[in-house]
C-alpha cells in the first residue's frame, strides 16, 4: 500500500510540474498570434510549442510505463513473471486498490492540465475502447488517419467553438508489452476490433494537443 500511495503521489507531482512548465511555455507563445501576425513581433512558433508540450507529456507517461507499471507483479489480474513490486496495474484501480494503467494516468494528467485553461491534450484512437477517445471532427479524423499511415505528426490551425487554435496529433506508439497486452485482451477491443492485434512499436492512436492563440 505504501508503494501504491507513493507512486501515485510521485506521478501527481510530475504532472503538476508538467502543468507549470507547459503553462510557462504557453505564456511565452502568446506573442505567436495568428499566422498573419507581423513576424517581427512573433515569439516561439506554435509548431515548436506543441512539440515541447508533447515531449514532456510523453516522457512522463513513458517513464511511468517502464519504471512503474512494468515492475508490478500483476497486470489486469495476470501475474507478471518479471514483476518485482507487489502491486497491480488495472483499469479498476480505485476499486482494486491498485495503480492506474498508463493511458489512465495520462488522462488524469490531461484533466489537471486542462484546469489551467491554457491548452488541452489527450488521447484519441480509431481503435478506441473509451468512446470519449474516438476522433471527433474533420481535423481529428483526417489527421488521425494520416498519422496511422505515416507514423508522423499532423499539425494545422483550426477553430474550436469559434476560437482559433494550433493543433497537433502525434503518433501514440506501443512502447511496452503492457500497452499491447492490455488492449489486445480488453473485452471491448476484442468485440469491436477482433482482427486488430497490436504489436510493439505499432501506432495505437494519437496524442492531440490544442494550443489557443492570442486574441481568440
Amino acid at each position: 500500500m505504501l508503494f501504491k500511495s507513493t507512486a501515485i503521489n510521485q506521478i501527481k507531482s510530475r504532472t503538476i510540474t508538467l502543468l507549470a512548465l507547459a503553462t510557462a511555455i504557453f505564456f511565452t507563445v502568446l506573442a505567436c498570434g495568428s499566422p498573419s501576425q507581423d513576424k517581427s513581433q512573433a515569439g516561439l512558433p506554435p509548431e515548436l510549442v506543441v512539440d515541447y508540450v508533447h515531449t514532456v507529456a510523453e516522457a512522463d507517461r513513458t517513464a511511468y510505463t517502464k519504471h512503474v507499471v512494468n515492475r508490478l507483479t500483476v497486470l489486469e489480474g495476470k501475474k507478471k513473471e518479471d514483476g518485482v513490486v507487489n502491486a497491480e496495474a488495472t483499469e479498476a484501480w480505485k476499486e482494486a486498490n491498485g495503480v492506474p494503467l498508463p493511458a489512465q494516468m495520462f488522462r488524469l494528467g490531461a484533466e489537471l492540465a486542462s484546469e489551467s485553461g491554457s491548452f488541452t491534450y489527450g488521447l484519441i484512437s480509431p481503435w478506441n475502447i473509451n468512446d470519449n477517445q474516438a476522433p471527433k471532427g474533420e481535423f481529428e479524423k483526417v489527421g488521425m488517419q494520416k498519422v496511422v499511415e505515416t507514423g508522423e505528426p499532423y499539425k494545422d490551425y483550426r477553430e474550436i467553438a469559434g476560437k482559433k487554435y494550433f493543433s497537433a496529433i502525434y503518433p501514440d506508439f506501443a512502447i511496452a508489452p503492457a500497452c499491447v497486452s492490455c488492449h489486445n485482451t480488453h473485452p471491448v477491443h476484442k468485440e469491436r476490433y477482433p482482427d486488430k492485434i497490436f504489436k510493439l512499436d505499432d501506432v495505437m492512436g494519437g496524442v492531440v494537443i490544442n494550443l489557443p492563440l492570442e486574441g481568440t
